[in-house]
């Protein structure tokens, strides 16, 4: 077995995964305003960013090979049902607008969901206490709509509703958009690793939790039934979220399905390594390389990443 590992060349013929730039999505906070860049303490390397300077951002990893881009908005105003997704003057909106106009080989996927615009956190409409699931539904058609006009090429339905992927193939088709896509958060859990994330969107929940409606960690075979159901509804690509922890719902995936599979490489990861970085305990790119490889080689067919800038760069470096 050591005699194809003993040089360089040979162990890059025989590489079963290949690594590469065009395999990652680089998810973006944003925000209105003009020249705003704010750093999020637990997300070292990440900003919330205004969407001029997300066209900057962007126009950076494209230049590195990244081919893709995942929006999430901050709003300047929340209330009981999230209306500012829906709102054309949007963060998230304004943003697609001007990356269209200035980089339109980029695919522009925005994350579709209701918490970052509750004023309780949550992902859907509240009722006696709890997530009213079919109220939600027609609020996210709406909300797809809003960014499908503005030009999103995806859209990226993530709070875990029964039944949205059909309402928002629906809603695009019946407004005329037929050519947008769907990436469904198919297989998200209730998990601990989003902690930065709710930080850097100003998302956490009011009370309670999400457990009622993402998925319990602990089901492999729910999880693929989760999958089955978003690409019967419609979705063109599904995800599996996080992806460290479940690399083994990567893997059935794959076996199980045809279709593109994404995981997402969430804030929870990121921040560990980045902590471990700083404190000289890991060797940074190496270890987010092999991450990002480990990944693949479960069967992701890409990869969203807090990484995609770095690991982009340090792939470049190599060749």
């Amino acid at each position: 077995m050591r005699r194809l590992r003993r040089h360089p060349a040979s162990r890059a013929l025989v590489r079963e995964t290949r690594l590469s730039a065009d395999r990652f999505v680089a998810p973006l906070f944003v925000r209105q305003g003009k020249g705003v860049r704010e750093e999020i303490s637990s997300l070292p390397g990440v900003l919330r960013l205004s969407p001029d300077e997300a066209v900057a951002a962007s126009q950076d990893l494209s230049s590195l090979g990244v081919p893709a881009v995942l929006l999430f908005g901050i709003p300047d105003r929340k209330d009981e049902t999230g209306s500012e997704a829906w709102d054309d003057g949007a963060a998230v909106q304004e943003t697609v607008r001007l990356l269209k106009k200035s980089l339109p080989e980029l695919l522009v996927i925005t994350d579709l969901c209701l918490d970052e615009y509750t004023s309780h956190g949550h992902c859907g409409v509240i009722r006696g206490g709890e997530v009213d699931n079919d109220a939600t539904l027609p609020l996210l058609a709406r909300a797809a709509v809003s960014q499908a006009r503005a030009g999103a090429d995806v859209v990226a339905p993530s709070d875990m509703m029964d039944g949205r992927v059909e309402a928002i193939r629906r809603g695009l088709d019946g407004a005329g958009l037929p050519h947008v896509a769907i990436l469904a958060y198919s297989a998200k859990a209730a998990s601990a690793f989003y902690g930065p994330f709710r930080e850097a969107a100003e998302s956490a929940p009011k009370f309670g939790d999400r457990r009622g409606y993402q998925m319990d960690p602990a089901n492999r075979r729910e999880a693929m039934r989760e999958i089955a159901l978003d690409l019967q509804e419609g979705a063109d690509a599904v995800m599996i979220k996080p992806a460290l922890a479940y690399l083994d719902v990567i893997r059935e995936a794959r076996e199980r399905f045809d279709a593109p599979i994404a995981a997402y490489n969430v804030s929870g990861e990121y921040a560990m390594v980045k902590a471990a970085a700083a404190s000289g305990w890991i060797d940074e790119k190496g270890i987010v390389l092999e991450i990002l490889t480990g990944i693949v080689r479960a069967g992701a067919d890409f990869v969203l990443t807090y990484h995609a800038r770095d690991a982009a760069s340090w792939l470049r470096e190599g060749l």
